[in-house]
């Protein structure tokens, strides 16, 4: 059974957001960090991903393009802090279109 998602904000700069699934860690590590696997399930609902670059080792960057209703595109991208398979991914995140400074 999957269970649900619990968000905690540990600092004001931080959000850990945790979920539990019925399935092996390095699936579920793997549906996070290979974009062929990225694209068939990331968005946000009427989203899809439709680039997703990944260089996944600590210091390496990550991009992702999101197309939604009428063809409007988000872009989003981050540093990875913390690489360790399966069972830890950290890493920052700032939209393009970023409606405050700074990256999360």
């Amino acid at each position: 059974m999957t269970g649900s998602l619990t968000v905690t904000t540990p600092s004001d700069r931080e959000i850990v957001l945790r979920r539990d699934f019925d399935a092996p860690r390095p699936l579920v590590y793997a549906a996070f960090t290979t974009p062929d696997l990225l694209t068939r399930w990331y968005g946000a609902r009427g989203w899809h991903l439709v680039d997703c670059e990944i260089d996944l080792r600590v210091g390496g960057a990550w991009r992702f393009v999101s197309q939604g209703p009428g063809g409007a595109r988000m872009g989003q991208s981050g540093v990875y802090r913390v690489v360790d398979p399966p069972e830890r991914l950290v890493y920052t995140e700032m939209f393009d279109d970023q409606s405050y400074p700074g990256s999360r």
